[in-house]
């Protein structure tokens, strides 16, 4: 149902009953930049938690309100903006509607995700279709903390996204108050130099995201190739590797394959929930194997259940600033 969206009233609305369990939080949580992340927004804890989400269409800017209703099995999806009709619209994929999780079975001998499975049956993969707003975000996280990386990206957001539309971002005191969308390509283009660096993204990150910027619209056409040609796709660009093309195709193509290889933890805690045995990306990639085709899955599924190795050092400490380093996530 559409709407004028005047007085505050949204532009787009409907009440969605999904076919099979859905937990709105454990899906939609990965596309979620740090708590502080002006353009993701989740107001409440739980399973019953509402989401707000400022994103960019090929019809306008939007901001999406997303609440589950538990006693009438619905989502209710509210957004306000140009772009609100086509957000509503795509709820259903957004959330993982028709993806096909039947031949997805933990193994016996991985008891620790055979119970995350039991545990977390409506966690899905979620799919944005926003192919470039996934890449500028993903560049800027590659070889840094995620402290550090979001922090960036709220800094960056907060000064050059544009206002998130609706009456919600604007009205003191709402949930949605001062939320940001993300900028568009030419919008990330024109940021200069120095405020990059004073938002703490180097030479090298920013050059990835200005390679993106100049071909997002073929970027954007990405989510029509199969996916098993999209990794392909993504790592032509100067500065994409397998960890960057990852982040994009579990978020923005709803790839449940995605693992995020060359990462710093997540081999490494993935193998030791699955076999008690800390592994590198190639110890790793032989025990996940088996599950080829829900790869990301098995990794999201983990990261829920909250496994991780023991930690025997120090943490990573914060950089000051980050040189050029080979071996490193990209």
């Amino acid at each position: 149902m559409t709407g004028s969206g005047g007085s505050g009233a949204p532009a787009a609305q409907r009440a969605w009953a999904p076919g099979r369990p859905l937990d709105l939080s454990a899906t939609l949580g990965p596309l979620r930049r740090g708590g502080g992340d002006p353009a993701v927004r989740r107001e409440g804890t739980g399973p019953l938690a509402t989401w707000w989400w400022a994103t960019r269409t090929e019809e306008g800017t939007a901001l999406l309100r997303l609440r589950p209703v538990a006693a009438l099995g619905v989502v209710e999806a509210c957004a306000w903006g140009g772009g609100a009709a086509l957000v509503v619209d795509r709820v259903p994929e957004l959330l993982g509607e028709d993806q096909d999780d039947s031949g997805f079975a933990p193994h016996p001998d991985h008891p620790v995700l055979v119970a995350a499975h039991r545990r977390h049956r409506g966690v899905r993969v979620p799919r944005t279709l926003a192919v470039f707003e996934a890449l500028a975000a993903a560049a800027i996280e590659q070889v840094v903390t995620g402290l550090e990386a979001h922090r960036a990206w709220r800094d960056l957001l907060l000064r050059f996204g544009d206002a998130a539309p609706g009456a919600p971002a604007a009205a003191p005191g709402s949930p949605a108050a001062g939320m940001r969308v993300p900028p568009s390509a030419r919008g990330w283009a024109g940021i200069p130099s120095w405020e990059w660096l004073r938002a703490g993204v180097e030479e090298r990150r920013r050059r990835v995201v200005l390679h993106a910027a100049r071909c997002a619209p073929a970027l954007e056409r990405t989510t029509a190739l199969p996916l098993e040609r999209v990794e392909a796709a993504l790592r032509s660009l100067p500065g994409v590797g397998v960890w960057t093309a990852a982040e994009v195709r579990h978020r923005a193509h709803g790839d449940p394959d995605a693992f995020s290889f060359a990462d710093y933890h997540v081999a490494k805690n993935v193998s030791y929930a699955l076999t008690g045995e800390v592994m590198d990306d190639a110890g790793c990639a032989e025990v996940v194997e088996r599950y080829r085709g829900h790869r990301y899955r098995v990794q999201r599924l983990l990261e829920l259940e909250g496994v991780a190795r023991p930690r025997r050092g120090p943490r990573m400490p914060l950089p000051r600033h980050v040189p050029v380093a080979t071996g490193m996530r990209s």
